[in-house]
């Protein structure tokens, strides 16, 4: 028996293995090498190469955008392959990429908040562009466009930004009070998202100063820097985005960085005949067809529509701001911004009132 086994198990020695790649069988030995990241393929080496603008693109809350995204052979097919086409949205925060839309074929789905509001173009060959409707303010980010066609798949990335403006927020009970969740509830309420680091690191290049640490999209932690000095990290840091570091989101509480896009509609100083408080400023604005505004909404007409007033007024959450384009004797400090005075009594101050009418 021994002698019967071993003769069967000698021929086997000498017999190479099959290699064996994603479930598929190759007698080619060439074939052994996986590919090198570009999507060669398994069988006949032809490379699937999937192209995106490397450029950032930039589009306005409420607009349509199309993503381009196009591929194509080397060498080229002479007859075309079934293909899937998928396309997803890249997490910032640690939390599951988002499926935004699949193709097979003339078949489409979306998903999420996407649904009903994203194509796919396919006018011309090779093209499988991604147009996004009425956009929104988290719809800024990145994504990932990927072509499969069965025995391989390649993606590419194009990343989509929103014209907006950062600001730093903080709430009526003072400087360090929002953990990251609050943060959010906190930008939200005020007409905005959490800013991205590449968006407060754009509003740093612009000029942003700001002294205070802030949560980030990321749940990082940072503060933008343009002059030294001594609270701000000290004298011997170059100017820059000073970081904390990621933070625990319930444990640690900060200011935050918001971001709000251009606007679609218009916010404006209501004339009105006297000063008011909160509540008869929000009423005021009711009764002129309008709402109050809120912070992001006044910082949008600041940035994008120039709005400029020495009349400090009320805004939806408390505060009492006004905006300035061109800084003025009795008009604050010599730089453009929005001016705070911060969360005074609702009930024995009384101010003017930004209003905000949507179009």
């Amino acid at each position: 028996m021994g002698l019967l086994l071993l003769a069967l198990l000698i021929p086997l020695a000498h017999v190479s293995a099959l290699p064996f790649y994603n479930g598929y069988y190759s007698n080619s030995p060439h074939d052994q090498d996986p590919g090198n990241g570009y999507g060669e393929g398994l069988f006949n080496r032809v490379k699937l190469v999937v192209e995106t603008p490397e450029e950032t693109l930039f589009s306005y809350q409420g607009a349509n955008v199309t993503l381009p995204c196009r591929y194509h052979y080397q060498p080229a097919l002479v007859s075309p392959r079934p293909m899937r086409i998928k396309w997803w949205k890249l997490s910032e925060n640690g939390a599951l990429d988002q499926d935004v839309l699949v193709a097979i074929g003339l078949r489409h789905r979306s998903f999420g908040d996407y649904r009903g509001r994203v194509y796919l173009w396919q006018d011309e060959d090779n093209e499988v562009s991604l147009e996004i409707q009425d956009l929104r303010l988290e719809d800024s980010g990145r994504y990932r466009c990927e072509v499969i066609d069965g025995l391989e798949d390649e993606s590419s990335l194009v990343e989509l930004e929103l014209w907006g403006v950062v600001f730093p927020y903080q709430p009526r009970q003072g400087r360090y009070q929002l953990n990251f969740y609050e943060a959010q509830q906190a930008c939200e309420g005020q007409a905005a998202v959490v800013a991205s680091f590449e968006q407060l690191f754009r509003a740093w290049e612009e000029g942003l100063d700001w002294c205070n640490a802030g949560w980030l999209q990321d749940a990082s932690v940072r503060y933008p820097i343009t002059l030294a000095r001594q609270p701000c990290g000290g004298l011997g840091l170059a100017p820059g985005v000073r970081s904390y570091g990621p933070r625990h989101r319930r444990l640690y509480r900060y200011d935050v960085f918001c971001f709000a896009a251009a606007l679609k509609g218009q916010v404006y100083y209501l004339q009105y005949p006297e000063k008011l408080t909160l509540e008869e400023a929000k009423e005021a604005c009711q009764e002129d067809g309008a709402q109050i505004a809120k912070v992001g909404q006044l910082f949008a007409a600041w940035k994008f529509r120039g709005l400029d007033h020495c009349d400090a007024g009320w805004l939806a959450d408390g505060s009492v701001r006004y905006p300035v384009v061109h800084p003025r004797p009795k008009c604050g400090p010599p730089e453009p911004g929005v001016r705070s005075f911060g969360f005074p009594d609702p009930q024995s101050r009384k101010y003017g009132v930004y209003c905000y009418r949507p179009r």
